[in-house]
């Protein structure tokens, strides 16, 4: 970030018009088929491994630090 709070670009990145016409006009990539989605049926379903086990770990972090709020506070 700039002194000014502006955040600074790249050359040729674009501005606001720009940014908002990709955005809103562009929409979604057509005709690469299984491109947003992975490459195979087994590429999905690891990230979908991948994913739940995130979502575990996050929720076993919360759990932990919720638990040692309660303990401080019972003491």
């Amino acid at each position: 970030m700039s002194e000014d709070g502006a955040t600074t670009r790249a050359p040729g990145e674009g501005g606001r018009l720009l940014s908002w016409a990709f955005r809103h006009l562009a929409g979604p990539a057509e005709g690469v088929r299984g491109a947003v989605q992975g490459g195979s049926a087994e590429a999905r379903e690891a990230w979908k491994r991948d994913l739940a086990e995130r979502k575990r770990f996050t929720r076993e972090q919360r759990e932990r630090r919720r638990a040692a709020r309660e303990a401080d506070r019972r003491r």
